[in-house]
């Protein structure tokens, strides 16, 4: 007898158990999943030690770019799972209107919730037309709930908004510093601060022809000069910390064939130009913990310090986990403008000198028959002139000066005033007032250098006067002999800022030439007055 057939067995789809729920990934795990690829790590191992599926972490890697490119929109700390990529011209548009906020804040406009938002929209809408059809498909309302999340990420305080919670904030937080210092027995030389700043770095004062020249001509857009540093040192002023600057390109023409480890900043770049937390964190840890370690075995110090942060969005709240030997401490928050030692005059001091360094430079690179016009030197003046200029900027600013902006949080530690901030601006007005400039108003730079306002600064430089030379007394220095030497100083320093890879050695040399030879720059310009 033939057998039938058998009963059905069930299939293995049958057979498995109840699907599993998916899990959101948080952006800080997978920015922590990309550092450890970075470093190395394979991914068994990464997933072992996070907790995540061998998938999981793979899937992270092949997405990085798209995670990168959402950490560098700035999204806040509080996002506790990513659910979209945020549109270009989304991202495009918070950037442009910050700069604008930035821009109304210097002219001292007051701005409100209404104007930012109606910024904000026309800035959607024409940012879409640039972008074509590949950007209808984006919608932005401008809502309540944008508007705070965006003013989260940028810590935006506007004029119409009240800060008593926040001065009060600012009156109470000293003498929890008081503590935190007394039991962590640090010195003044061991308490840090640092924070971030815009800097337009090849803008002059509003109404100079170059200035108006350049707004006027095609394609020009200000996003363009900007970029971000990060600035700081310590409550002694005796350490100031190698400046790091976020640069939307990370290989810009100027830069080429530059060795970016020698430049006198810690180069990093960003398409946005801002400091994001993975930025932030790989600054801490391979260049901040270093040197402190350095500066306390300097200065035969026990190897601990104090960091304080403002609570910007960039900061990484785990800062701690990383250095068993630096402590971190936050401000409270909206009390940065109040409190943080480098709002109060490091950051405004450090513009100023800045401005007027390329002011000096303008009118001595055109000043001469043979020399370039000032609208020839202004269009060659690329980023690589500006990371110098910022260099031998930030090193003008005194130990007093960096000392003297603890006052408002640390007092027992500031060992006395400095001069006047005024005595800068006077000297930058003056300079922005020449001749050359065409129709500079000292209300146009004062508005270029009222984005902080500074704790005072040292300084000035007495002019020697001329008298006229006695007939008959050998020898003298003609206007003709002094351009013909400084013009040889010039050219020999600039072929060692062209050829020297060590860009640090180049601008030491630079400076302590520039600096002895500066009684003769001063004197050729004393004969240039007098013969006009």
């Amino acid at each position: 007898m033939e057998k039938g057939p058998g009963p059905k067995v069930p299939g293995k789809r049958l057979l498995r158990g109840p699907k599993r729920d998916r899990k959101s990934i948080t952006l800080h795990v997978k920015l922590e999943v990309l550092r450890r690829f970075e470093e190395g790590e394979k991914l068994t191992q990464i997933a072992k030690t996070l907790g995540l599926a061998t998938s999981t972490v793979a899937s992270i890697r092949v997405n990085r770019e798209k995670i990168r490119a959402n950490s560098q929109a700035a999204t806040p700390l509080s996002a506790t799972q990513l659910t979209r990529c945020r549109g270009v011209v989304m991202g495009n548009m918070e950037r442009l209107l910050s700069l604008w906020i930035e821009d109304q804040k210097q002219q001292q406009l007051p701005i409100n919730t209404m104007l930012i938002q109606e910024k904000a929209k026309s800035l959607f809408e024409a940012l879409k037309q640039e972008h074509g059809e590949s950007a209808q498909a984006e919608t932005f309302g401008a809502s309540n709930g944008w508007f705070a999340r965006f003013k989260a990420r940028h810590n935006v305080l506007l004029t119409d908004e009240p800060a008593v919670a926040d001065t009060e904030a600012a009156r109470r937080y000293p003498d929890t510093l008081r503590k935190i210092i007394a039991d962590g027995g640090y010195t003044p030389q061991q308490v840090f601060n640092i924070d971030e700043t815009g800097l337009f770095w090849k803008r002059l004062p509003e109404r100079t022809f170059v200035s108006l020249e350049d707004r006027a001509g095609p394609g020009f857009k200000a996003s363009k000069d900007h970029l971000t540093l990060l600035l700081g040192g310590n409550a002694a002023g005796d350490c100031k910390l190698k400046p790091l600057l976020v640069y939307p390109s990370e290989n810009p023409r100027a830069l080429k064939g530059c060795s970016k480890p020698s430049l006198p900043v810690i180069w990093r770049s960003n398409r946005n130009d801002w400091v994001t937390m993975s930025i932030f964190q790989e600054w801490f840890t391979n260049f901040f913990c270093p040197a402190v370690e350095r500066h306390c075995a300097e200065n035969q110090l026990p190897h601990k310090a104090l960091l304080i942060l403002d609570s910007a969005p960039c900061h990484p709240a785990h800062l701690d986990d990383l250095s068993a030997n630096i402590r971190v401490e936050f401000l409270p928050k909206n009390t940065s403008a109040l409190i943080q030692p480098m709002n109060q005059g490091v950051i405004a001091t450090f513009k100023a000198f800045y401005l007027k360094r390329t002011l000096c430079q303008l009118l001595q690179e055109t000043d001469g028959d043979e020399k370039p016009s000032i609208r020839e030197f202004w269009r060659s003046y690329n980023i690589m002139t500006a990371v110098d200029n910022i260099a031998e900027s930030w090193q003008e600013l005194k130990p007093a000066t960096m000392n003297a902006v603890w006052r408002k949080i640390w007092p027992e530690c500031v060992r006395a005033s400095s001069e006047a901030e005024a005595q800068i601006q006077q000297s930058v007005v003056a300079l922005a007032s020449h001749s050359a400039f065409g129709v500079a108003a000292e209300d146009d730079v004062v508005r270029l250098l009222r984005s902080h306002e500074g704790d005072p600064l040292g300084g000035g430089r007495e002019e020697e006067p001329l008298g006229a030379p006695s007939p008959g007394t050998p020898p003298e220095l003609t206007t003709k002999h002094l351009a013909e030497a400084l013009s040889h100083f010039d050219q020999g320093l600039q072929i060692l800022t062209e050829n020297d890879p060590n860009r640090e050695r180049s601008l030491k040399v630079r400076r302590g030439v520039n600096g002895a030879i500066s009684c003769y720059r001063e004197l050729y310009r004393e004969k240039k007055r007098g013969a006009k």
